[in-house]
């Protein structure tokens, strides 16, 4: 037996597009993040309206006693990253400070600095952001020249210690040298004095060498750098400007709004598209029913003037005629939750639209609950089965429902079909898996009848569960807005481990109070009033007794509707009977 699933394997641009669609819904959040985007595009441009940078270059170099020698690797000797602390460092600062009579703090003078160094270079750049143009440059330029004057002095008195201590190491030298030398001059030349004169070379080596370095030392060019570009006053603005601003704002909202709708979406337990559904219960989606009211009747209008019976008929001949569901006689409808209105007239007009083809449709209401399909319809009494005259129950028993009374019901210019209404019996599971129930989905043997089982909501009841194992597919009649994914995910659990199989989903857009709008919606299938009582004297003193109005009868029955929770309490109903055999 072949089950309509949804495939795992779904084409990824179809899911985009599907969620991409899902993310409309959320138009406000889009919106908001839009306003924020052109919010922040506004405040940057405000905020970088009156900004000015000037900017300024300098190469580094060391102190160099040849500046020519190739052997020399500068950017070894060189820390950049050191060098860019130092000119940022509040010395500097307080140096420029004092030149431009500065009257701040050394930290709000450097608050507009930033220093970079360019990739691959040996050069520092000095970037000066305010709100006039001379006076960036101005500080610009002079905190170069701050940084260049303190990494000189630092330089120089570096050399200056060194070449000290040199010099304190070449004067006792000098002096043991000279008091060797006159020694030496007033001595005679003699084997003895061979020692001295070894000990005076090894001195003059030694002041020779000192000498060489505090030379070197003294010849070095203490030269910290050149600037190489000279901070000028710039003549625009360095902010992006309104339209850019506003433009990059409003792009940036964009994605923020699509980011927060989509977190929106992932956290959203409603099904809120067809996608959503069929991927819940891995069945597809047989039809969309436009938004129900409660003084609508069961029965659609003309196929002339409503596209609402079109969509019923679309779905009856996908049942019928689509070879996943044409051996499918046995069809069990049910709500998920709340109010099984719905779901009945997604029975009614099957079995309409059934007729209409030419089968023998039969429509049991196992809705022992609330019966209501006897009242809303125009229907007639008619002969019981042969089989109810066996001894099954009598008139006055409510424990022999369902094989007391069996009514037709006129549907216009589609034909009729069968009906065995509902009743109030003392033991609802007895009653749903009595032998009678059994004969009655037998009959869907025959290849030209189709049994529809219409059943409460399954997680205000378990009793479509007792029946699913005997029939040949459940049709979920749902508001995607009103239940949730995993609800959904449990329902089809609750009927898959019951033995049954989901077989579709009808969906609809909820119920609402009032009348719906618009011509013809009062009218039945072949004209004439639907849902007013037939004139026979032969129906029973219940069926021709006149029914309220629609508002009444609506009220009285949303007055009569328990919680019905969750579903979180259902608990799975087990036949009474073995299932029968299909084979």
């Amino acid at each position: 037996m072949h089950t309509p699933v949804v495939s795992a394997a779904e084409d990824e641009p179809d899911l985009l597009r599907d969620q991409f669609r899902q993310l409309l819904r959320y138009p406000r959040l889009i919106a908001g993040g839009v306003l924020l985007g052109l919010l922040g595009g506004g405040w940057l441009g405000y905020s970088t309206a009156d900004t000015y940078v000037a900017t300024s270059d300098v190469v580094l170099r060391t102190p160099t006693e040849d500046p020519f020698n190739p052997s020399i690797a500068v950017d070894k000797t060189l820390n950049m990253n050191s060098e860019r602390q130092a000119a940022m460092s509040s010395r500097t600062a307080e140096r420029a400070a004092k030149e431009l009579n500065f009257t701040g703090t050394a930290a709000e003078l450097t608050s507009g600095l930033q220093v970079t160094t360019p990739p691959q270079s040996l050069v520092l750049r000095f970037s000066y952001t305010s709100n006039d143009p001379g006076v960036s440059a101005k500080r610009a330029n002079a905190l170069v020249q701050a940084y260049l004057k303190d990494r000189e002095e630092q330089t120089k008195v570096t050399r200056d210690t060194m070449i000290k201590g040199l010099q304190t190491q070449l004067d006792p030298v000098s002096k043991q040298h000279d008091e060797l030398a006159e020694k030496l001059d007033g001595s005679t030349t003699s084997s003895e004095n061979e020692a001295d004169y070894t000990v005076k070379a090894n001195l003059l080596n030694r002041i020779t060498e000192l000498s060489n370095r505090i030379s070197k030392l003294k010849a070095l060019d203490m030269t910290p750098g050149k600037v190489i570009r000279v901070a000028d006053a710039p003549k625009s603005s360095d902010g992006p400007g309104w339209a850019l601003s506003l433009g990059l704002g409003g792009a940036v909202g964009v994605a923020l709004g699509l980011l927060i709708a989509w977190v929106r979406l992932v956290f959203d337990p409603a099904a809120r598209s067809e996608g959503d559904v069929a991927r819940a219960l891995r069945a597809p989606v047989l039809g969309s029913l436009p938004r129900a009211y409660e003084s609508d009747p069961l029965l659609a209008e003309d196929r002339e003037e409503s596209p609402l019976a079109e969509e019923y008929r679309s779905i009856a001949y996908r049942l019928a005629y689509d070879q996943r569901f044409a051996d499918r006689r046995r069809l069990l409808v049910a709500a998920p939750r709340g109010s099984s209105r719905t779901a009945a007239a997604v029975a009614v007009n099957l079995a309409a639209s059934f007729a209409e083809i030419g089968k023998r449709t039969l429509i049991v209401e196992a809705d022992l609950r609330r019966p209501s399909l006897e009242r809303q319809l125009d229907a007639e009494e008619v002969s019981r089965p042969a089989w109810t005259y066996e001894g099954h129950g009598h008139e006055g028993d409510a424990d022999s429902w369902p094989g007391r009374r069996r009514l037709t019901v006129d549907a216009g210019e589609s034909g009729s079909f069968e009906l065995v209404p509902g009743a109030n019996v003392r033991n609802v599971a007895r009653a749903l898996t009595s032998p009678e129930m059994s004969r009655l989905v037998a009959e869907a043997d025959d290849p030209r009848v189709t049994v529809i089982v219409l059943t409460p909501p399954v997680f205000a009841y378990a009793d479509a569960l007792a029946l699913v194992d005997r029939v040949d597919g459940v049709l979920v009649v749902c508001d995607p807005r009103g239940v949730h994914r995993s609800q959904l995910a449990r329902l089809r659990d609750l009927i898959t481990g019951a033995g049954g199989t989901v077989l579709g989903t009808v969906m609809h857009r909820g119920e609402g109070p009032g009348q719906r709008g618009g011509k013809g919606s009062g009218g039945k299938r072949g004209g004439g009033k639907r849902g007013a009582p037939a004139e026979n004297p032969g129906r029973t003193a219940a069926a021709a007794a006149p029914s309220p109005a629609p508002g009444e009868r609506a009220q009285r029955e949303r007055q009569q509707e328990p919680d019905l929770g969750d579903g979180t309490a259902t608990v799975t109903l087990r036949a009474a009977v073995p299932p029968r055999n299909r084979s």
